[in-house]
C-alpha cells in the first residue's frame, strides 16, 4: 500500500482500515459509529479523532443499570463505549497522520509554533484566531471523512448496512447535532434526535 499524500486521504484510508478490523461478531451488534474529537492537552495543533462505535449489548446493559430513558441511552454518547479505540490525527498513535496534518495546517497558514499556553492564546488575538481555525479545519476534516465513508459505501460494505456516524467534540457541547447532521445522509439519521 502506498502512503497517502494528503491528510484527508490518510484519514479515509486509515479509518477504512480501522473499521475493517472490527471483529465480525461485533459488526452485527454495532448500531452507530462514533467519531469522537479530542485534543492532547487542549492544544488545537494536536487534534485527533477516535473511530469508535456503540453496540446493542452496551445499550441493553445501560438500560439494565436503570437508565430509564431508552432514547437518551441509545443516542447520548455519555452512555456509549468511549475508550479503547484507534486514534487518527496529530498524535503519537498516528505517525503518518501527524506530519500530514501539520504540513497541511502550515500550507493553509493556520499553524503556529511555540509552547501551548492557554493564557497566551487568550491574550494574543492572532494565535487565538489560528487556534480557532485549526479547530474548524479538523472539524471539517472529520465531517468530510464521515461523508466519504457514506458516499463510497464503505460503511455499508463493511457492516452490511448503512450506519449513522455521530460526530462530537467534548470541547464543543451541543455541536454534535450540527456535525452529525452534516456528516450523514438524511436517511442514515432518521432515529437520531435532531
Amino acid at each position: 500500500m502506498t502512503e497517502p499524500k494528503t491528510f484527508p486521504a490518510h484519514l479515509r484510508q486509515a479509518a477504512t482500515d480501522i473499521l475493517e478490523r472490527v471483529p465480525e461478531r461485533l459488526k452485527r451488534e454495532i448500531y452507530v459509529l462514533a467519531f469522537n474529537i479530542w485534543r492532547i492537552d487542549a492544544d488545537d495543533r494536536h487534534p485527533y479523532v477516535d473511530i469508535g462505535y456503540n453496540t446493542e449489548s452496551r445499550y441493553e446493559e445501560e438500560i439494565r443499570r436503570g437508565n430509564s430513558d431508552p432514547g437518551e441511552v441509545r443516542w447520548n454518547y455519555a452512555f456509549w463505549i468511549l475508550e479503547g479505540f484507534d486514534k487518527l490525527g496529530n498524535v503519537p498513535e498516528d505517525p503518518v497522520g501527524g506530519p500530514l496534518y501539520e504540513r497541511e495546517a502550515r500550507r493553509l497558514g493556520i499553524w503556529y509554533d511555540g509552547e501551548f499556553d492557554l493564557d497566551r492564546m487568550l491574550d494574543d488575538d492572532e494565535l487565538g484566531a489560528k487556534s480557532d481555525l485549526l479547530q474548524l479545519h479538523f472539524h471539517d476534516a472529520v465531517i468530510d471523512l464521515a461523508r466519504h465513508l457514506h458516499a463510497s459505501r464503505t460503511i455499508e460494505r463493511i457492516f452490511g448496512r448503512p450506519l449513522p456516524v455521530v460526530v462530537f467534540d467534548m470541547d464543543c457541547p451541543g455541536w454534535e447535532e450540527e456535525a452529525t447532521k452534516a456528516a450523514n445522509p438524511p436517511e442514515s439519521i432518521v432515529d437520531f434526535p435532531l
